[in-house]
């Protein structure tokens, strides 16, 4: 049964922007899912608790190490170290990239603090102690050493993985669709009745030229502030259009929308939240305007996650509202 396995992705964030997503297109190449929380740089309690759930769903752990440490939590350990821990905790096999030249890293992207320069060295070492690791110099390196190591890690220590709902039947799963469909089948006069008292009517939907109002919730001077931005339908599929491309889970669906939606509220701001409700509104009304395929797949593990996805009409009109004209005269 065909599987796709899901890879969380560590590493410290405004240093490795081009690493991390050189090693997501080549885990996207290897036909995997990749996980990570660069969508969320500044860190905090509350999202290193999401994040360890989102490690909890996946089936090995890849970290890159580069020049600097990161981010420290209240008990002074960074949160890429601890998200290292974590996934050790849990059992997870671990990819380590490690920069093998870690002097002639830019200054900009190196840490300047002796503690953080020591806590990093540290964190260094333990990492490569006990376990093989992988050393790059250069970006471009990665995806070669993903696409050669990964899969030899897989073929080592195969994990549960990700199949599709609809591929998941086994004779089981078929005997309870079976005693599912005769129940069916006899409610179904009931349900022919039942219709007649009741038949529920479902107006018109707005159309992609009407507007709708996004909102939320985030942190600025020391308190927890409302943030509301109307958009059209057309500008709110067109926002997150491209990066379905990449058939982002539900939640990754949620905080591009979320992040491009703080932006047109254009105040600062951080720990951005949509409200739940708000996005379960979104992914309707994309859906039944045909622009979005939402696709529940089914873990091993009893769990499920939603992918999203654009229809062909969401593709096309992704492509209308987001490719550059020539301004040259014919």
């Amino acid at each position: 049964m065909e599987k796709r396995y899901q890879v969380f992705v560590s590493s410290t964030y405004a240093d490795l922007k081009d690493e991390r997503q050189k090693v997501i297109q080549a885990l996207m190449q290897l036909d995997c899912i990749p996980s990570g929380m660069e969508l969320f740089p500044a860190m905090d309690e509350e999202q290193f608790a999401f994040i360890k759930r989102v490690i909890d769903d996946c089936d090995y752990y890849l970290l890159i190490i580069g020049g600097r440490y990161g981010s420290l939590s209240e008990n002074g350990v960074s949160y890429t170290e601890q998200e290292y821990d974590y996934a050790i905790s849990k059992g997870m096999k671990v990819l380590a990239l490690i920069h093998g030249s870690p002097d002639t890293i830019a200054l900009g992207k190196s840490e300047r603090d002796p503690s953080s320069m020591a806590k990093l060295e540290a964190f260094r070492k333990k990492v490569s102690t006990g376990r093989l690791v992988k050393f790059w110099k250069d970006a471009h390196e990665l995806p070669a050493i993903v696409a050669l190591s990964l899969p030899q890690t897989i073929k080592t220590y195969p994990a549960i993985g990700w199949i599709r709902a609809d591929r998941a039947a086994n004779e089981d799963v078929l005997s309870e669709l079976n005693t599912a469909r005769r129940q069916i089948e006899e409610l179904k006069s009931q349900v022919n009745e039942n219709s007649k008292e009741f038949s529920p009517v479902v107006g018109d939907i707005a159309g992609l030229q009407e507007d709708f109002v996004l909102k939320g919730t985030y942190w600025h001077g020391q308190r927890t502030h409302v943030w509301q931005v109307q958009m059209s339908w057309r500008d709110i599929f067109i926002t997150i259009g491209p990066y379905l491309m990449q058939t982002p889970a539900a939640d990754a669906a949620k905080t591009y929308l979320t992040r491009e939606a703080f932006r047109r509220f254009n105040f600062p701001g951080s720990r951005i939240y949509m409200d739940d409700q708000v996005f379960q509104t979104v992914a309707l009304q994309l859906k039944a305007l045909g622009l979005v395929k939402i696709d529940v797949r089914s873990h091993e593990n009893g769990s499920s996650i939603a992918f999203w996805s654009s229809t062909p009409a969401g593709e096309k009109l992704t492509l209308e509202g987001r490719l550059i004209r020539s301004t040259s005269a014919e």
